[in-house]
């Protein structure tokens, strides 16, 4: 918990527990405002949950670090980097949704024509719609089982406690297949300096060195960056 929540927390409780000591009014004084902002504080704390498991983060992550592994330049491109574009990516595939959340939810909220529980209702759809999209019918029925849900004829009806685990399972099996196509190439390369070395005799040679600058000769002649992302982003059309 930051240190915004657990002071929103504490004032909370202390409004709760001891209305009317030394702050001049009376707990019936106090407006739903206050709620809300302990409400929205709480939710901060969430927030890296919901970037991971509710948005297209976790398969562009997943792919670059497979890329980077694939290329063998062990922290080349650094973490930050990764971290940075699969950010900057997952902000470019979600700007749909985040566009129809804000006309929809945040803006009427602000503007305090809608509570705030009717903003979160109406913030549920896009996302579950975009995860709707993107989940196998497998792992979905998968959830549906255990959670033991009969019934329900759309899937638009199910509740996020099953659609969010079976969108992240069905996101990891499509980050490691586009992970494996990736490495294909790469592991030919590899082979290929391993049987050449094998073949003159320099055994205590690592191969990778060898074959490094090769990948990436290969993925900057082929354009990689550019063939991976454009493929990474309309895999989610």
């Amino acid at each position: 918990m930051n240190k915004r929540t657990a002071i929103g927390t504490l004032a909370l409780l202390m409004l709760i527990l001891v209305p009317g000591i030394s702050y001049g009014f009376d707990l019936k004084d106090v407006d739903n405002s206050i709620i809300n902002l302990f409400i929205l504080l709480t939710l901060l704390s969430f927030i890296p949950a919901i970037l991971v498991m509710f948005t297209s983060f976790t398969r562009i992550v997943v792919v670059l670090a497979f890329l980077r592994q694939a290329i063998g330049g062990q922290q080349i491109p650094p973490t930050p980097v990764i971290i940075g574009l699969s950010l900057f990516l997952t902000l470019y595939v979600m700007s749909p949704v985040v566009t129809n959340v804000q006309a929809n939810a945040i803006t009427p909220y602000l503007n305090e024509e809608i509570s705030f529980g009717e903003a979160l209702k109406k913030a549920e759809p896009p996302f579950k719609a975009f995860m709707l999209r993107q989940t196998r019918e497998k792992d979905l029925a998968l959830f549906v089982n255990i959670a033991g849900i009969k019934g329900i004829k759309d899937k638009k009806d199910l509740p996020l406690r099953v659609v969010v685990p079976a969108f992240t399972i069905s996101e990891l099996r499509t980050a490691f297949e586009i992970g494996f196509l990736l490495y294909l190439p790469f592991l030919v390369i590899d082979m290929v300096v391993s049987s050449v070395l094998l073949s003159l005799g320099m055994m205590m040679l690592p191969p990778v060195i060898i074959s490094l600058p090769f990948k990436l000769l290969l993925f900057v002649l082929v354009d990689g960056w550019n063939l991976t992302i454009g493929s990474l982003v309309r895999s989610f059309q």
